[in-house]
């Protein structure tokens, strides 16, 4: 068994004193993908960037203060990888990879977008390369007799039963109909699977982010965002699919709420 979480941490330094570091000393995971760390490796304290237990891999962005990824992992993994082959996202913060027994695991940071702007046409040239990779991710895994699962912040809503005010957020960047068709793609032709949409077939949700802006946590207004996306064994292997949402607005240390699936392979 492997058990594998992801979650935006909305700043790891941050996090960090709010209840992170609590959560990863309880946490049952084997391997844990960050999003949004923001903070280089020489910005963290010892005890977040190295903590007892686990080997941790960062991929920071050149630019200061945003994007960046990470994975812990409590097994050393046989590989580490940095980006996915793109010439201008590979230095962004947003994509990292480990090899580990039997199967490659991979944090991604989706950028987050805007409508008719050109953070959406940056965001649309990132799903063009990302897609590309995924494609030879994919094919490799196959050929090498692995599996592979691309955890984190994805930024898009895949359909109605994943967002609480789906028809107010139309036009919106995140449930944009392109984007919502490229995941469509993604999760169809491109044979990788949406994890806990398996688990978890009936909508609205399992959200996990929500807006810190007025009562959207209270309410549950929140959106899906973030995904396990797995080969087609891998997929099929997932026991367990679980959205850790706090129990109460003031416990929580992210917009986002860790997303754990517990795989049998």
């Amino acid at each position: 068994m492997i058990t594998v979480s992801t979650v935006n941490v909305n700043g790891l330094r941050a996090a960090s004193g709010k209840g992170f570091t609590a959560w990863l000393e309880a946490t049952t995971a084997d391997v844990v993908c960050l999003q949004e760390v923001r903070a280089t490796p020489e910005q963290l304290t010892d005890a977040v960037r190295e903590p007892a237990g686990w080997h941790t891999y960062y991929a920071p962005s050149v630019v200061k203060g945003r994007a960046g990824v990470a994975v812990y992992s409590r097994v050393k993994p046989s590989g580490v990888r940095i980006g996915f082959g793109s010439a201008e996202f590979d230095t962004a913060g947003r994509w990292i990879e480990v090899d580990l027994p039997k199967v490659t695991v991979a944090s991604l940071y989706l950028p987050t977008g805007e409508a008719e702007t050109p953070k959406q046409e940056e965001k649309v040239r990132f799903m063009t390369d990302l897609v590309a990779h995924l494609k030879v991710m994919r094919a490799t895994a196959a050929i090498g007799g692995r599996e592979a699962v691309v955890c984190g912040d994805w930024n898009i809503a895949h359909t109605e039963h994943d967002i609480k005010n789906w028809k107010g957020n139309i036009g919106k960047s995140g449930f944009l109909p392109e984007e919502r068709a490229w995941l469509s793609e993604l999760f169809g032709a491109a044979d990788w699977h949406d994890v806990v949409r398996r688990i978890h077939p009936e909508g609205p949700g399992p959200y996990s982010w929500w807006s810190y802006r007025g009562k959207a946590f209270d309410t549950d207004a929140g959106w899906r965002i973030d995904y396990h996306a797995a080969t087609p064994t891998l997929a099929d292997a997932a026991r367990d699919a679980v959205v850790e949402r706090a129990d109460t607005y003031a416990e929580r240390w992210s917009d986002h709420a860790p997303v754990t699936v517990t795989y049998d392979i």
